[in-house]
């Protein structure tokens, strides 16, 4: 298994993960937040798809200065409508990520636009990783203070 395979399969099983998450949250929950200054469940479930967009302009190197996300005015919907409209970025982001090459990862140096920090490929790769996988963490204590059953995530 290549490197890229293995970042991919990373990937893959985070999101599968999310989605089980997501999943769980009744629709009169979408709007609930911890406090006033917090995502909401449906406004992190959108900060988390829409991600892979941004993502993709920034591991090819493309401009981030006029960035405009394909959710803009989007209205909410569903979880499930977010999840089909997040897929075809999705694709693109993993299709990306697949052309990579182990020379590329070691080497290519991105520089976060957010903050200006600069990391090599692979280990900003590993970051968005890490990215997702806090949210799920968040969105598993909003499950626990809505009192929602949270689904087994470890299977």
């Amino acid at each position: 298994m290549t490197q890229t395979e293995l970042i991919i399969l990373n990937f893959t099983e985070i999101r599968r993960r999310s989605i089980k998450l997501w999943d769980a949250l009744p629709k009169s929950c979408y709007y609930w937040r911890p406090d006033e200054n917090a995502m909401s469940t449906i406004e992190m479930i959108r900060h988390v798809l829409g991600a892979d967009y941004g993502w993709n302009i920034i591991i090819n190197q493309g401009d981030m200065t006029n960035y405009k996300s394909p959710w803009e005015n989007r209205p909410f919907v569903s979880v499930n409508d977010e999840i089909k409209f997040a897929k075809p970025y999705r694709e693109i982001f993993l299709q990306s990520v697949s052309q990579l090459s182990d020379l590329q990862l070691r080497e290519t140096e991105i520089i976060h636009p957010g903050n200006g920090e600069k990391k090599n490929l692979g280990e900003y790769l590993l970051r968005i990783g890490y990215h997702e996988s806090v949210h799920a963490g968040q969105f598993l204590s909003y499950l626990r203070a809505m009192k929602i059953d949270r689904p087994e995530i470890w299977d």
